[in-house]
């Protein structure tokens, strides 16, 4: 990115300001990112061990694969997902509130009596799906966030405050040589002045 800029006083003191600003908000950027990887690395972790959880409960109820033939799917069903939100580094991330079930009575005494054992395992194993998408979304989300904002840093560490550094120290080399060049002509102008007012001593 070019920076653009003049060679003179005020030109230099808009480019000092914006130096300043980056090299002020350089450290929060860098904290924002470090809690956001390290966000990041919690919310997959957590979605790892749900989907973990979930496999395990999976091959714990493999016996009960035969039954799931006679089981009725129409005793319990997902209604609702309650969903709320917070904010972790200023990223607006899902959170589980509740799983709303819609569940039908059936007869205890005809129906097989695993079935009461059937519901509890389904509610556990809809609960750790819908946790584990949850934490999906957050790690998506927070890592797009993580993305952006180690761009940012990036952007201000070897872009943009490189280049005001860089274009400050080229005004000011330019004015030092500007002011060397006056003083240089001043002192010629002072010099041929003498020698005129030399010439002019003697004949006056």
């Amino acid at each position: 990115m070019a920076i653009k800029f003049q060679y003179n006083k005020t030109s230099l003191g808009e480019l000092n300001k914006q130096l300043k600003i980056r090299k002020n908000a350089l450290p929060t950027i860098k904290s924002k990112e470090s809690a956001l990887r390290s966000e990041v690395k919690r919310a997959k972790d957590s979605k790892l061990a749900y989907l973990k959880e979930l496999n395990e409960l999976k091959a714990q109820y493999d016996y009960m694969v035969q039954l799931w033939g006679e089981f009725d799917c129409d005793l319990i069903r997902i209604v609702d997902v309650e969903l709320s939100s917070q904010k972790i580094a200023g990223v607006r991330i899902p959170l589980l509130k509740d799983i709303i079930y819609s569940e039908k009575a059936y007869d205890l005494f005809s129906a097989p009596v695993w079935f009461a054992e059937g519901i509890r395992v389904l509610k556990r194993m809809s609960r750790l799906g819908i946790e584990f998408e949850v934490y999906n979304q957050r790690e998506e989300s927070l890592d797009y966030a993580r993305r952006k904002t180690t761009q940012k840093v990036n952007l201000y560490e070897k872009v943009q405050i490189p280049g005001y550094e860089d274009a400050i120290r080229k005004i000011k080399r330019f004015m030092e040589d500007e002011e060397n060049l006056s003083k240089s002509a001043q002192k010629i102008v002072k010099t041929r002045q003498a020698q005129a007012a030399a010439m002019e001593g003697p004949n006056s």
